[in-house]
């Protein structure tokens, strides 16, 4: 393989990690023997003292483990033996009679920084790509080559908990200063650096490490003040997830064995630990997602060598709203491009280009980004109340008010404003695209840029071409969205297109089901145990009741009485309720957060609150509605593929990761089960619960979505 070549600079053998034909460095059995056989060599090379192990890669260090092995596991003892070999590797470099310096820059996770953490001392460079972190929990897994073991000695368990309970990574300096590194220095002199330490400890030097503060030593330094730690990382645990991800509690015991009961046990603890949650469901269905996403970077939208994206450096938009600014931050921010707001008077340009700004100062306060970069990018924004400017655009947005007239006079305008070869995109959540670019001089240049509120948040961007888009459009709008750090999917030009289809007759659900007098607290409450970040009452108020007024009427004319909306909405809007943008709607606010559900919609309504309720016809109602929906949209080709519909689902309205998506529910249920409820639930409430067609023929023939044992 020789994923590892030496040579020496005096008495130190420099070890560089670059396996061949690969963009990162990843910890495979292959590479643990290799390396191996390379410490069992230089043990016995009488001129080497020291060791120091850095990457060939440009910018990361090691990115983790093989998650491809992971696949291949087929028992609990498989994934144990997995684990113990990783744990061996790692005590045959803590063991080194010939001390072993990590030189570390650019990403360092998971079996990496397990790596790191066995070797004596880590120097990382000040680069903004050196990230360390132990992401396994977000995998459904533990760190399971002795990292959950080696952290919390290195720098406390109330440090550990924070990065491994959340799967977190932390920038170099951050890990600098929690004691992870022992050195930051800038990437011109990392070697020299991790040189001169790894001569220092051939010379029975003790590096020093950082102190973790009065309030560290006292509640790590015991049993007591340990227990109170764990306590409280449970209780916030159990809060988050909802008992839906057992990763963390697992690795929460495994740490407390270690420390309690010494590093033999607990190794033995995270072995088993790893073993049983690499065959869980849970881990499986999240393994599923990474392998989804990693393959979506690649995807550009259409056919390999069917066109060439154009390269953006100035983007155009049109509209300052709260939409249109966030595109415009995020943009400079995560692309760093020239961005151009455009509204009708420059009042209103103005407001969007501080809700930009704010964007980068949001950055500045949490010490992502240096005053020196801030300033740089502001300098990146600027607006207009004409199109000046835009002609030396290659991509435009538009990102005016859900109209569809409106937008057709926008892009009137904008074709008399730009080059022939700028691309032009509308941010539309329901309009066809095809019906915006109907009278577009050029329709082959215009395609949907669906991005989601609030836009430097939310991580999905949905690109939607329209019969006549050609390639080099959608690959141009494909590659800027990842440049913009989304998650992108290209989809079908039909109403909702993909995540708002499946999500209206969900709301809609959630509509009738309020009609009837099931109350707020619990229709949210049954959701969110479900696994949803919010409910669907939460959910209208956070997106704006006007707004899901109108994608309401969009989706009832192209879909008829099966997409009718309740009356709930059309009410609360007749009491100028806009839900949290106004401060008025299911639920109070105070300074913008919610503080209890409103009793008085129901007065509205003229109902009066159930004091029973049946949570789970409440929950199969809810459920199926959009498992249901979402058949029906693949069947009609919305997306290209599964993988597209699942990640979407999870990106977009977030689905709960640990199911999978909706067509991976759909899949774990069985069709045959799926069209069973359906029917029950249509028996009891009507056609909008028909089973789709495509169930039904995939619960005749045995079908699924995804081929049986498919873990890719």
């Amino acid at each position: 393989m020789n994923a590892f070549t030496v040579e020496r600079r005096g008495s130190v053998a420099i070890v560089t990690f670059d396996t061949p034909n690969e963009p990162v460095n990843k910890i495979s059995k292959a590479v643990g023997w290799e390396f191996e056989e390379l410490l069992q060599r230089l043990d016995t090379d009488e001129v080497v003292k020291a060791i120091v192990i850095r990457s060939g890669k440009p910018d990361t260090f090691i990115a983790g483990a093989d998650i491809d092995e992971f696949v291949q596991l087929r028992s609990v003892e498989e994934a144990v033996r997995l684990s113990r070999d990783g744990q061996l590797l790692m005590q045959r470099i803590a063991e080194s009679a010939k001390p072993i310096v990590a030189a570390i820059h650019g990403a360092c996770l998971g079996g990496g920084l397990e790596l790191g953490l066995a070797c004596r001392y880590r120097v990382a460079s000040d680069h903004a790509k050196t990230m360390l972190g132990l992401p396994e929990t977000q995998l459904g897994l533990i760190p399971g080559a002795g990292g959950s073991n080696r952290l919390p000695r290195l720098i406390g368990v109330r440090a550990a908990l924070d990065i491994i309970l959340a799967g977190k990574s932390e920038r170099a300096k951050k890990a600098f200063q929690i004691g992870l590194v022992d050195e930051l220095v800038p990437e011109a002199i990392l070697l020299d650096t991790a040189l001169a330490a790894a001569e220092r400890l051939t010379r029975d030097w003790r590096p020093k490490r950082r102190s973790r503060g009065m309030a560290g030593a006292l509640l790590d330094g015991n049993s007591i003040g340990r227990s109170i730690v764990y306590r409280k990382a449970r209780e916030q645990v159990e809060q988050k997830t909802g008992g839906h991800y057992p990763a963390p509690l697992r690795a929460l015991e495994v740490i407390r064995t270690s420390m309690s009961s010494g590093m033999s046990k607990g190794l033995e603890a995270e072995a088993q630990a790893f073993g049983e949650l690499a065959m869980t469901d849970v881990s499986r269905r999240l393994v599923e997602i990474f392998f989804a996403t990693t393959a979506l970077k690649k995807d550009d939208g259409v056919p390999t060598g069917a066109a060439r994206a154009r390269p953006v450096r100035r983007l155009g938009i049109v509209g300052s709203g709260f939409m249109g600014a966030g595109i415009a931050g995020t943009a400079v921010l995560s692309a760093g491009v020239e961005a151009r707001l455009k509204d009708a008077d420059l009042s209103r340009v103005g407001r969007g280009l501080k809700l930009a700004i704010d964007i980068l100062k949001g950055q500045l306060k949490r010490r992502r980004m240096t005053r020196f970069e801030f300033e740089r990018k502001k300098g990146y924004l600027s607006g207009t109340a004409d199109f000046s400017g835009f002609a030396s655009a290659e991509l435009v947005i538009e990102a005016v008010f859900e109209d569809l007239g409106v937008k057709r006079a926008v892009f009137g305008e904008l074709e008399n404003a730009v080059l022939p070869a700028t691309v032009l995109a509308t941010n539309t959540s329901t309009i066809p695209i095809g019906e915006i670019a109907a009278e577009a001089r050029n329709p082959e240049r215009v395609l949907g840029m669906h991005f989601f509120s609030p836009v430097e948040k939310m991580p999905l961007l949905e690109v939607i071409p329209t019969d006549r888009t050609s390639a080099t459009a959608v690959m141009t709008a494909v590659q800027f969205g990842r440049r913009m750090g989304k998650t992108v999917i290209v989809v079908a030009d039909s109403p909702g297109f993909w995540v708002n289809r499946i999500l209206m007759p969900y709301l809609n659900e959630a509509g009738l089901l309020l009609e009837e007098g099931v109350p707020i607290e619990t229709l949210d409450t049954v959701m969110t145990r479900w696994g949803f970040p919010v409910g669907p009452i939460a959910l209208m108020d956070e997106v704006g009741l006007d707004v899901g007024d109108h994608a309401g009427k969009v989706m009832h004319a192209a879909f008829g009485d099966r997409l009718k909306p309740s009356r709930v909405i059309g009410v609360m809007r007749a009491d100028d309720r806009l839900g949290r943008k106004n401060g008025r709607g299911f639920y109070f606010y105070k300074d913008g957060h919610k503080t209890g559900a409103d009793g008085s919609v129901f007065q509205l309504l003229g109902v009066r609150p159930l004091g029973e309720v049946d949570e789970q016809r409440v929950e199969d109602r809810l459920v199926f509605a959009m498992l249901n929906e979402a058949a029906l949209a693949m069947s009609e080709g919305v997306l290209r593929t599964p993988r597209d519909g699942d990640i979407g689902a999870v990106f977009g309205i977030g689905f709960p990761p640990f199911r999978g998506g909706p067509l991976r529910t759909i899949d774990a249920m069985g069709a045959t089960e799926t069209v069973a409820r359906l029917e029950k639930l249509e028996a009891s409430h009507g056609p909008r619960f028909h089973p789709a067609p495509v169930l039904e023929e995939m619960a005749r023939g045995g079908h699924r979505w995804y081929p049986a044992g498919s873990g890719r």
